[in-house]
Order: C-alpha cells, then sequence, then structure tokens
C-alpha cells in the first residue's frame, strides 16, 4: 500500500512541475512581450518632412485668388491664406469653383470654404493652411508660401 501512495506522490510532483514549468514559460513569454512593446511604437515611425518654401511671383488681386499646384492663394477680410488643394479623403487635386466660391473635389464631390472648412461630401477633415508671407519690398505680387507635411 506503501509503494501506491508513493506512485501517487510522484505522479503529484510532476504534475506540479509542469504545471511550475508552464507558469515560468509563460511569465517569461508576458515579461518578453512587456519589453518587446516599447519597440513596436517605432515600427511605424516616419520623420516630418521638412517644410518646403514656395516663392510665388503673381499679381493677387484684392479678394482675388492664384491657384498653384499643391494650394490656392485667397485675399481674404481677414488676411491672405494660402489652402492645400489636396483633398483630405483621399488626395484627389481639388478644383476651384469661382461661382459657388468654393473648393471641389473632382473624385467625390467633397466641398470646402476658402477658409478651408469642410462643407460637405464624404471627407471628414477641414484642409490645411498654410503660412503665407508677403516677400519684403513686393506689396501684393510676391508671396512665400510655408508647405508643411
Amino acid at each position: 500500500m506503501s509503494e501506491d501512495l508513493r506512485k501517487d506522490d510522484s505522479r503529484i510532483d510532476h504534475g506540479r512541475r509542469r504545471l511550475l514549468g508552464s507558469g515560468g514559460l509563460l511569465l517569461k513569454v508576458v515579461g518578453g512581450l512587456l519589453l518587446f512593446l516599447p519597440v513596436l511604437k517605432f515600427v511605424d515611425f516616419r520623420t516630418r518632412p521638412r517644410p518646403r518654401l514656395i516663392k510665388v511671383n503673381r499679381l493677387l488681386r484684392p479678394g482675388g485668388f492664384l491657384i498653384e499646384p499643391e494650394f490656392v492663394i485667397f485675399d481674404l477680410a481677414t488676411g491672405v491664406v494660402a489652402v492645400s488643394r489636396r483633398c483630405t479623403h483621399l488626395g484627389c487635386r481639388l478644383n476651384f469653383n469661382e461661382l459657388e466660391n468654393l473648393l471641389v473635389c473632382p473624385c467625390h464631390q467633397s466641398r470646402f470654404s476658402r477658409h478651408g472648412k469642410r462643407m460637405g461630401g464624404p471627407a471628414r477633415l477641414d484642409l490645411p493652411l498654410y503660412q503665407v508671407s508677403v516677400a519684403p519690398g513686393e506689396a501684393r505680387n510676391s508671396f512665400v508660401v510655408t508647405v508643411t507635411g
């Protein structure tokens, strides 16, 4: 009978060892993941491109606009602003509709005001605005636009 008890004890002892061994393995895996998790933040890390300065040498009439490939410059009551021509929905190039005074996406008809505010369509975000400065000594015919992103 004592031999039977010893066999049962050895089974229990092996079961405990397996349980503790698998628990140790689990602890190692979880610990390894916790150490590796901060590295995952850098997997999709991208540096922001440097701002580009684009000089526009054209006359901007009061209340008028200038269309460039990447942006449109508007002379508004609040000052001169440059609005991106890239739609925030899928990136199509926007066109300016003079009759409606809106930037319109030819792909999915998102509409934006001259201030870059979303007016309708599938786009959910406003358009980026770029900093505009008047070149020194030039009244309304030379601008420098700082394009970011």
